[in-house]
């Protein structure tokens, strides 16, 4: 494993580097040797705004042999500041440091051409918004099964984020602040994985913080203390994986924006980093005066394990949630060994494939993300909210 370094990010340049032709499987993009292992990019998956891109790559042996498998190469905007530069240091030490089955790996870092350059675990599988997006197209959403059993997935991966420690053995309080549909993938064996860590915080001392009234991620699975400015903790995720899982198991989005009242003239002013699935300023409004009858709205067609479940975890007030992940975790394993036994990740992978190929949705049409794999900055008041958990 590369680690980064302050002294290795001081070598990217801040101008905007040549646009190169995209790399196709003809003709591929050599990028750098890492250890011995020569990375060639064979696609170019997304290329955002910023200049960041996500690549798709292949790896050759010293004696140019290709290794098996594939790999994301993520590279990255240059930092345009020395703070700027600490922090994505920093941040990227704090991606290593994510080591769990249900979480996208990072294994390199790699300043190349004067960008930095980041190694990532390869997933083969669609995203939950591609098998969204397949279930609207077939008519029927994904099983409950497969709900409960990605769900448990992903709600146990944020349980090892949130709970993760230095070597001094001090909480890193890692949130996600970003859990959609874009960002879970299922693989070919049925394995979950939840990627884009781009829009977490921490309490990594010495970060530069991120403007106030910036949000991060999409306000579409946001919290309703996050876009009321209020301190964030560990049930702000499990109120985002509550919004993907209604999404999941109904194939509607929990918010309707269509029919939302006009914005009232003391609404607090936030802008988003990104463009985000719903608008901004009507998310505010419906989260203002969100409540359980939202919810039953939206679930009723559920059976009650599964309602009662998703009741808690929208819970408008933080307090009334899960208090972690783990807990929803273990309630959507509970249900699912009541209700579907033996349902697994060969299940799992079956049921994908199949619900692909009833939407008429090709494996190559598969969308890997948009967003950044970094933190881009604490806000004050959410470091309060970690520093009482």
């Amino acid at each position: 494993m590369a680690e980064s370094t302050t002294d290795d990010l001081s070598r990217t340049e801040v101008s905007a580097r040549r646009r190169q032709l995209p790399p196709t499987p003809e003709k591929p993009l050599h990028l750098f040797t890492i250890d011995g292992i020569r990375y060639e990019a064979v696609r170019e998956l997304v290329l955002m705004q910023t200049g960041e891109s996500l690549l798709l790559a292949q790896r050759f042996s010293e004696r140019g042999n290709k290794l098996p498998g594939f790999c994301f190469v993520r590279r990255l905007a240059n930092p345009s500041t020395y703070m700027r530069r600490t922090r994505l240091g920093e941040e990227i030490q704090l991606a290593f440091r994510l080591r769990h089955p249900a979480i996208a790996q990072v294994f390199h870092r790699k300043v190349h051409q004067g960008a930095l350059h980041v190694v990532m675990e390869y997933v083969d599988g669609p995203s939950l918004e591609t098998l969204v997006s397949a279930g609207v197209a077939r008519g029927r959403p994904v099983s409950e099964a497969f709900a409960l059993h990605v769900g448990a997935e992903v709600a146990e991966a944020l349980h090892h984020a949130h709970t993760l420690t230095d070597v001094d053995g001090k909480a890193l309080g890692i949130i996600h602040r970003d859990v959609n549909p874009r960002h879970v993938y299922v693989g070919t064996q049925g394995e979950v994985k939840l990627t884009n860590f781009g829009a977490a915080y921490s309490l990594v001392v010495g970060r530069e913080e991120s403007p106030a009234s910036l949000v991060r991620g999409d306000v579409a699975y946001a919290s309703p203390e996050y876009l009321m400015r209020q301190p964030l903790s560990p049930r702000s995720d499990v109120f985002g994986l509550g919004v993907l899982l209604v999404e999941l198991f109904t194939g509607k989005h929990l918010f309707d924006v269509e029919d939302v009242p006009r914005p009232p003239t003391n609404l607090a002013y936030l802008f988003s980093e990104i463009v985000p699935s719903l608008p901004l300023s009507q998310m505010q409004v419906l989260l203002a005066s969100f409540g359980p009858e939202d919810v039953e709205e939206a679930v009723a067609p559920l059976s009650p394990d599964v309602k009662a479940m998703l009741h808690v975890a929208l819970r408008a007030n933080p307090e009334e949630r899960f208090a972690t992940a783990a807990d929803l975790r273990d309630a959507m394993r509970v249900a699912l060994a009541r209700r579907h036994p033996g349902y697994g990740r060969q299940e799992a992978a079956a049921e994908w494939a199949q619900v692909l190929a009833e939407g008429s949705i090709l494996r190559d049409e598969v969308e890997f993300g948009e967003e950044g794999l970094f933190p881009e900055g604490l806000d004050t008041h959410e470091l309060e909210g970690l520093k009482r958990e």
